[in-house]
């Protein structure tokens, strides 16, 4: 049977392949019968257990938020579900969206109430039973775990659960069980193992019964070295043999070929680690299986991977139809990213591409291309296209992949970025850097051209400390009403009783740029509706305070259509609600089409 865990922590130490011990992808270990009764310990005789099918085969998931569509991927495949929650954080949001996919594939689960280790002044029993592990514990710890699990009960009823810790769970049917373990150091682990066992052998017998017909999911898609393109898959039924002639879907179409080895690890070893495998000519399910074969470079994760029946062509007809039905909904984010615009997006699994595309997605940064594996001088060249549209996207986003030297030097020939990482949001996070620091350039370069909406007044003649004139600026004394004053605005007035002779409406008179602000005898950047300021106006030659203008004058930002323009684009975050009907009342007053 195939059971599936999905959490920021996962219920078992992280396999040594991990970067920063967090999962990054889909993975899958096999526990056969004999290491669950091992690793049951004290239980089998205490709670009289035989252990009656073959082995348990845990799909492990991502529970970053970024990592949705492998967690549901994941919770789609199995046939009973571990959620992990942190006992030191309660429900986080990645662990609400997985009860929500649960709830809505309507899969069983259980909780590992995970890190009771983290209890302060917690005594490590390791591997042990959880009730023989508390019963070792201070009683101020026992308090303390009572406490944090009674929070989390109740942060799960919040979420219309009904939840229980699973030696006081009379109804194993209407009361969700929680079970406490370590990861770290295995208290919990034998409750958790027993707990499986029992609820796999008690309620779902019908679910997991062995069938022959083939029913294999693609997990990942990935180059080993030695081996190829390789596909890991889950065999949740049936029975796959060396030389099965194999359909499975591809971006450019369906594709067939015949396995050349079929590979496992060994027993409690993740499938994702790069070790030594188990080979075999058959292979019969549940079990996360590595298959090698020809032509496996273009498969799109979490598709079927089908075996026609002896090899008919109307059957191969078929299955190729059946698999290329889930393109669309699986392949979606790529499809859509053909060509445009964006950021050049590579990983080193499909699975974990799909993860990036949906953040990026997400966060509203487009992709023009995507690729699979090291990074090559084909896609620094490929990136550097965006030269000619949007330079800050000539961006290679690149999640657990190497550069080749060749593509390195060719980067910096070429000036594309590019960012690598093991953790993906470690990724997201140099780029989102990248791109505040890209924007903060802009918006100085913008500065002049983007113009704030604005209106204002001259708080009286008194408050007129030099007049202009002579190349002299105007110093005065400004109310704002409406608006934000900035630094480099540029100022107008009406000409009164003077029409536009290109548009009919009223004339102005550009007074000059605002090259100062002070309040309160303070230098500032800008002064926003309802504050006075003492504003410096580099005047336009023969403009002077008194002849073509005076304190009765309504003063404005003078907008254009490259303002308007340049405004919207980097500095629409800055723009209130007020500040865009402004913007729009002076757009019609100045005739702005």
């Amino acid at each position: 049977m195939a059971s599936h865990s999905s959490s920021s922590s996962s219920p078992s130490p992280s396999p040594p392949g991990e970067a920063g011990g967090i999962t990054q992808q889909i993975g899958a270990s096999f526990f056969p019968a004999e290491t669950l009764r091992e690793r049951m310990g004290p239980l089998v005789e205490e709670k009289k257990i035989t252990v009656k099918v073959p082995g348990l085969m845990i799909i492990d998931t991502p529970g970053h938020e970024s990592f949705s569509n492998l967690r549901s991927r994941g919770s789609s495949l199995c046939d009973i579900a571990i959620l992990v929650i942190d006992i030191m954080h309660g429900l986080e949001p990645q662990t609400i969206e997985s009860l929500h996919m649960l709830r809505a594939k309507k899969t069983p689960f259980v909780v590992a109430l995970n890190k009771v280790d983290r209890l302060y002044g917690w005594t490590t029993v390791k591997d042990r039973p959880f009730l023989d592990a508390l019963a070792a514990q201070p009683e101020a710890v026992q308090q303390e775990f009572e406490h944090r699990a009674a929070a989390v009960l109740l942060a799960l009823a919040e979420q219309g659960l009904n939840a229980q810790l699973y030696y006081r769970n009379k109804d194993f049917r209407e009361y969700i069980s929680l079970i406490p373990t370590s990861a770290i150091t295995g208290e919990g682990v034998p409750d958790i193992l027993m707990l499986m066992v029992q609820l796999s052998q008690k309620m779902l017998v019908d679910r997991i019964m062995w069938c022959p017909e083939v029913q294999c999911t693609v997990l990942e898609v990935k180059v080993i070295e030695g081996l190829g393109a390789t596909a890991d898959v889950i065999l949740a039924n049936g029975t796959l043999k060396r030389g099965d002639q194999i359909v499975m879907c591809g971006f450019s179409g369906p594709v067939v070929t015949r396995v050349r080895e079929l590979l496992t690890p060994k027993p409690l070893r993740e499938i994702r680690i790069k070790a030594d495998y188990l080979h075999h000519d058959k292979v019969h399910g549940a079990m996360g299986i590595k298959i090698c074969a020809n032509n496996l470079e273009g498969v799109v994760a979490g598709s079927a991977c089908m075996v026609p029946y002896k090899d008919v062509p109307y059957d191969i007809e078929c299955c190729k139809e059946d698999v290329m039905g889930d393109l669309n909904k699986l392949a979606k984010a790529a499809s859509e990213v053909n060509g445009g615009v964006g950021v050049y997006a590579i990983a080193s699994t499909l699975g974990s591409l799909e993860a990036l595309l949906e953040f990026l997605k997400t966060s509203k940064i487009p992709v023009s291309a995507v690729n699979i594996g090291p990074i090559h001088k084909k896609d620094v060249i490929k990136a550097s296209i965006m030269k000619e549209h949007r330079p800050e996207y000539a961006t290679i986003l690149a999640f657990d992949v190497p550069v080749t030297k060749e593509g390195a030097d060719y980067a910096k020939e070429l000036d594309v970025k590019v960012f690598t990482a093991e953790i993906i949001y470690h990724l997201f996070d140099k780029f989102t850097a990248y791109m505040a620091e890209v924007r903060k350039k802009q918006q100085e370069e913008a500065a002049l051209t983007a113009v704030f909406p604005m209106i204002a007044e001259c708080s009286s003649p008194e408050h007129v400390w030099c007049r202009g004139g002579g190349g002299d600026p105007i110093l005065m004394g400004m109310a704002i009403k409406e608006g934000v004053l900035k630094k480099g605005t540029p100022i107008c007035v009406e000409r009164r009783g003077q029409k536009d002779p290109a548009t009919g409406l009223q004339a102005y008179l550009d007074v000059g740029r605002v090259i100062g602000i002070e309040i309160n005898r303070k230098p500032v950047e800008y002064a926003k509706a309802g504050q006075s300021a003492s504003v410096k106006i580099d005047a336009v030659n023969g403009v002077l305070f008194g002849r073509q203008f005076d304190h009765t004058y309504p003063l404005y930002s003078r907008v254009t259509r490259k303002s308007i323009d340049a405004l919207k684009e980097f500095f629409r975050e800055d723009l209130s609600k007020d500040d865009l009907t402004l913007l729009v009342k002076l757009k019609k007053q100045f005739g702005v089409i």
